[in-house]
């Protein structure tokens, strides 16, 4: 078994009614400034403090069906390492996988289902696209 799974959490992501009226509320009551997906949050990698972490706070439409099979209104997105071996040994263990493994240039995404039903996106990013994207996006 791998030592280390789990490094962080990538993302929470919400289904709502209307996400561009979340994201403002966000944005004018909380003073979370929102990049079209939902709110980013920029920290350090406390392992290696030159390397920028983010977390989205996303916002899907209420009938998005991203989320499924889950029937419920939110998905953790978790950052992992090793992918790959991660859904072996989850397999292993009687955890299947949901779906097929997507490839993004900022990083590889799947998804497994926890005892009560939620779904869980595992992300292993990369991280220089992924960097990359982020300013692009907070640069327009």
């Amino acid at each position: 078994m791998s030592s280390k799974k789990v490094t962080g959490v990538g993302g929470i992501f919400m289904k709502c009614k209307d996400p561009s009226a979340m994201n403002k509320w966000y944005e004018n009551h909380l003073g979370l400034k929102s990049n079209g997906y939902g709110v980013l949050f920029e920290f350090r990698n406390s392992d290696d403090p030159e390397q920028k972490e983010h977390l989205q706070l996303g916002t899907f439409k209420e009938d998005t069906t991203y989320f499924e099979p889950s029937t419920k209104d939110f998905m953790i997105n978790f950052r992992v390492e090793h992918l790959e071996s991660l859904l072996e040994e989850l397999k292993a263990s009687g955890i299947q996988q949901i779906g097929e493994t997507m490839r993004e240039s900022y990083g590889l995404f799947a998804h497994i289902m926890d005892p009560e039903g939620n779904k869980i996106e595992l992300w292993q990013p990369f991280h220089v696209e992924h960097e990359k994207m982020v300013e692009n996006e907070t640069n327009h």
